[in-house]
This record gives structure tokens, C-alpha cells and sequence, in this order.
């Protein structure tokens, strides 16, 4: 006997009208907390640890220490917003994007408004780049994740 089989229950409404909202909400949610773990398990380990003015003055230190690591964490970011992104939702190509996506493309903007002044062509670039990397990289494990 489930929670509804009484008389006078009410209509159980599996598919409610805010339903695809509040599962886009609860992956964006998830998105933005691995988001925040990752990103100050950067911080703290690679920044403060690994990162030094001359490490950083060659584009390949650059691309080690700043970008890859910023790619995996939007890969991770991407990667959880959809394996929390619900079953009958996940099935439409456009909701499930968004629910994977909106996350560090938000993510991105903010940091590009915050740091417009201070950006230089490569930065920009790459920054851009590695949104692209870690919004593929991240989406690519959650459906191969799914089969």
C-alpha cells in the first residue's frame, strides 16, 4: 500500500508543472558544489603548492597549472550536473544540456566580468577553450556513464 491508496488521496502527480524546473535547479546545484570542491582543491593544492612566478611565466607551466586543472574541473562540474539531472527529463537533447552545460558557462562569464580589466588575448582564449574541453569532456563521460 503506497502513501495515496486511501480514499479521498490526492491525484499523485508524477510529472507536476514545476517538476523540469526543480530538475534543472537540483543538477545546477550539484554542478555548483563539485564546482566549488574542485575548485578550491585547486586552489589549495595546486596554486599554493606547485605554482611559482617562474613556473608560470612559460605558456606550457601555464597550461599545466592553470588550465588543465580548470578544464577538469569543469569536466567534473558538467560530469555531475548530469548524473543528477533526473530520468524523465534527461531523455530531451535541450533540457539536459542546459542542466549540464548552464554551470560553467555561468561560471565562465562570471570569472570573464570579474577579471575583464586583467585579461590578456591568450587568457581569453584559452579560458574559452577550456570551457569548450571540460563542457565536452564532462558531457561525454555522463552518457558514456549512462550506457
Amino acid at each position: 500500500m503506497t502513501r495515496y491508496d486511501y480514499p479521498r488521496a490526492p491525484a499523485r502527480r508524477d510529472d507536476g508543472g514545476g517538476a523540469p524546473v526543480f530538475a534543472l535547479m537540483r543538477a545546477w546545484a550539484a554542478g555548483i558544489v563539485m564546482l566549488l570542491i574542485t575548485e578550491y582543491l585547486q586552489a589549495t593544492l595546486v596554486y599554493d603548492h606547485l605554482a611559482s612566478e617562474e613556473k608560470l611565466e612559460t605558456f606550457a607551466g601555464r597550461l599545466l597549472l592553470i588550465h588543465l586543472p580548470n578544464a577538469t574541473c569543469i569536466a567534473v562540474a558538467a560530469w555531475a550536473a548530469g548524473r543528477v539531472h533526473r530520468e524523465p527529463y534527461r531523455d530531451a537533447t535541450a533540457q539536459h544540456l542546459t542542466a549540464v552545460l548552464a554551470v560553467p558557462v555561468a561560471a565562465q562569464a562570471l570569472n570573464m566580468s570579474l577579471q575583464w580589466q586583467d585579461l590578456a588575448a591568450e587568457g581569453l582564449l584559452m579560458s574559452n577553450a577550456v570551457l569548450v574541453v571540460g563542457c565536452v569532456t564532462g558531457y561525454a563521460a555522463e552518457r558514456l556513464q549512462e550506457d
